[in-house]
C-alpha cells in the first residue's frame, strides 16, 4: 500500500464526477419558467446548495418551495450518474499514490443517497463526501474547500480543487488551492481565467501530472 501524502484532491461532485450538470440545467430551467417566469434560472444556480436557491431566487414561497422540493427528489431518482470520462482511472491512480480524497459538493445527504443508490461504489472511492449539511456558505464561498483541507490536515499549497461551475471555481481560488477547471458545463473560453488549469475530462490525466501541476507555471489552461 502507498504511503499516504500531505495532499488532498477535492472533487466537486456534478460536472466533475458524474455528468449530470445538463440534466440540471433541464430542471431549474422548468422551475425558473414555471415558477419566476425567468428564462435563465439554471444558470445562475450551478454549484449552489438547494437552501442557497430557495432564500435567494424564493424567498417566502413557502408552497413553492415544498413543490419543488418534491419534484426534485423524484427528479434525481430517476437521473443517471455516469461517470465524466477518465475519472475513475483517475481516481485509482491517485488511490495507487497515497492521496487523500474527498468530494466537496453542494448537493446535500438525501441527493447523494440516490446517487449511492445508483453508484454504490462511489463511497468507497473517496475518503470522506462532504455535503451542503457540512457548511453554511454556498459557493462562490470557500467555506467547504478550506473545509476539506481542514478534514485533510492540508493546507492551500497542497491541496488541488476540480470544479466546473463558475461560483465553485471562484470558491476554489478563494481557498487558495491549486484549481483544475473541467469543461463540461461551460467553455473553456468562459472558464480559463477562473482557474489555473482546464481539462476537458480526466482521460489521460494521471497523479504524475497532477503533481507537476505544483512546479509549472499557472499560465497555459491544459
Amino acid at each position: 500500500m502507498a504511503e499516504t501524502k500531505n495532499i488532498a484532491v477535492l472533487f466537486d461532485f456534478d460536472g466533475v464526477v458524474v455528468d449530470t450538470e445538463t440534466q440540471y440545467s433541464v430542471f431549474w430551467h422548468k422551475m425558473g419558467v414555471d415558477y419566476l417566469g425567468m428564462e435563465d434560472l439554471e444558470s445562475r444556480v450551478k454549484g449552489q446548495t438547494l437552501m442557497y436557491i430557495y432564500d435567494t431566487f424564493f424567498p417566502g414561497m413557502t408552497k413553492e418551495r415544498e413543490e419543488i422540493t418534491v419534484g426534485l427528489d423524484r427528479f434525481e431518482q430517476d437521473m443517471s450518474y455516469d461517470f465524466v470520462p477518465g475519472v475513475e482511472e483517475f481516481i485509482a491512480d491517485l488511490h495507487r499514490n497515497g492521496v487523500k480524497m474527498a468530494v466537496v459538493t453542494s448537493s446535500n445527504d438525501k441527493k447523494m443517497e440516490a446517487v449511492y443508490r445508483a453508484k454504490p461504489e462511489i463511497k468507497s472511492m473517496f475518503d470522506r463526501i462532504l455535503t451542503a449539511e457540512m457548511f453554511t456558505a454556498s459557493k462562490p464561498a470557500p467555506d467547504c474547500f478550506l473545509l476539506g483541507m481542514e478534514v485533510f490536515g492540508t493546507t492551500p499549497e497542497t491541496t488541488y480543487v476540480f470544479e466546473d461551475s463558475f461560483n465553485g471555481l471562484k470558491a476554489g481560488m478563494a481557498s487558495g488551492a491549486t484549481v483544475i477547471a473541467l469543461a463540461t458545463t461551460n467553455s473553456r473560453e468562459e472558464i480559463t481565467p477562473l482557474c489555473h488549469y482546464v481539462l476537458d475530462d480526466f482521460q489521460g490525466f494521471t497523479y504524475d501530472k497532477l503533481t507537476c501541476l505544483l512546479y509549472t507555471s499557472p499560465s497555459p489552461r491544459d
